[in-house]
Formats: structure tokens, C-alpha cells, sequence
């Protein structure tokens, strides 16, 4: 089975009781044939997880579904049209970070990308694509105690993804392995 039929096999995205956040998994097919994901680098000065990798996202407006923050916050921090979200594939399991009472929702979605991303410097340092692939290679994560917990941490040159990014990265692996 292909790749993309895989994630059309994602539950549906859920709206759990308190998600006040939501982020897009953006996922497109370069000129090569390879499976991108589309991930961003915060900047140091931000007032939560600063420098962190991260899906594009944030707060949900009064009245918005979780596909509509996606969205809007992918076109705000990289400039992706909300006409290049060619599919909703489906839904991650929400995560919370800190703050255990408000979920994120994960909403994974296939794009057209555009000939060029263009990152909100105020919210975005660095825009990461790697290969589903590079990803899919277990020898390149590692875990770390963190806390008292153990967590998951994969290196790029550009920083390193962790935490509630990483959960969620390794739940979407998770469907292709």
C-alpha cells in the first residue's frame, strides 16, 4: 500500500472538550517522488517554547474549528494559501504540552506547495521539510529523560523537534510503519 493510502486511514480530526489550539501536518510529493512534512523553527524570543520545532498553528478564534485554525495559522506563519490544502487525510491523537487541560489538535492534510514558503519572522525562524523518510528512521530518534519523563527528540541542523511535535510526529509514523 502507497503512502498517501496509508494516511487516508487516519481516524477523523477530533474536537476534544477545552482544545483551544490546533496545529496542520502538511504533507506534499516533491519533484522526486519523496513524502514531505512541513515543519517551523520559533524564534528565541517567543514567549512559549522558544526555538522549538513545531507544525504550523496556534489559537483557535471564537467560533473555529479545529481545520479552520490549522489553516489560517499555516497561511500566517508560512504563508501556504488555504487553497494549496488540497485533503484533509485525517486527525492525530490532540496532545497537550504544559498546560495538561488544553489539548492540540493535529490535523494532517495534504498540500500543494507553493513555489515558495514565506515565514512570519515574528513566529517563524526556520521552515524544515524533511523526508517522511529521514523520519521513518528509527536510528536517527532518540530518547531522553526529560523531567522524569522520557521523550523523544530527532536532530535537524536547523534545531530539534521534541516534545508534544515529537509525539505527534511519531504518532503520524506510527500509520506508515
Amino acid at each position: 500500500m502507497d503512502t498517501w493510502s496509508l494516511l487516508k486511514a487516519l481516524p477523523p480530526v477530533v474536537d476534544p472538550p477545552g482544545a483551544e489550539y490546533a496545529v496542520l501536518v502538511p504533507l506534499y510529493e516533491d519533484d522526486a517522488g519523496d513524502i514531505r512534512v512541513v515543519l517551523t523553527r520559533r524564534p528565541d524570543h517567543m514567549p512559549t517554547h522558544p526555538g522549538d520545532v513545531v507544525f504550523p498553528g496556534g489559537h483557535r478564534e471564537d467560533g473555529e474549528e479545529p481545520i479552520g485554525t490549522a489553516k489560517r495559522e499555516a497561511w500566517e506563519e508560512i504563508g501556504l494559501p488555504p487553497e494549496n490544502v488540497l485533503e484533509i487525510l485525517g486527525g492525530l491523537e490532540p496532545v497537550t504540552t504544559r498546560n495538561r487541560t488544553k489539548p492540540i489538535v493535529p490535523v494532517v492534510a495534504r498540500i500543494s506547495r507553493p513555489a515558495e514558503f514565506v515565514a512570519d519572522p515574528r513566529e517563524v525562524d526556520a521552515i524544515i521539510e524533511p523526508t517522511i523518510a529521514e523520519l521513518l528512521d528509527e536510528s536517527r530518534w532518540v530518547t531522553r529523560d526529560w523531567f522524569g519523563h522520557e521523550l523523544w527528540f530527532f536532530e535537524f541542523s536547523e534545531g530539534i523537534l521534541w516534545g508534544a511535535t515529537a509525539f505527534m510526529m511519531r504518532d503520524l509514523l506510527g500509520y506508515l510503519r
